[in-house]
């Protein structure tokens, strides 16, 4: 795994996930709230609880260059 793809998921598997959801969230220009919808759905996935913790929100608002209020 690139180490630009380690958003703080307890597992590779996991941190290509949310890299999945960056992805996809650059190339559809989604905002903030949108991306944490999704990470909340993916927290739901048995294994992967850890996608709403406060480091892997982080990183994903980092990765996105988001400048919008990170508490919704």
């Amino acid at each position: 795994m690139r180490e630009d793809m380690d958003y703080g998921m307890f597992t590779d598997t996991g941190n290509a996930l949310i890299h999945g959801i960056v992805a996809g969230a650059r190339c559809k220009g989604l905002r903030w709230p949108e991306v944490l919808e999704m990470l909340d759905t993916v927290s739901r996935i048995d294994g992967y609880g850890e996608a709403t913790d406060t480091e892997v929100r982080e990183c994903v608002y980092s990765a996105l260059e988001f400048k919008t209020a990170f508490y919704c």
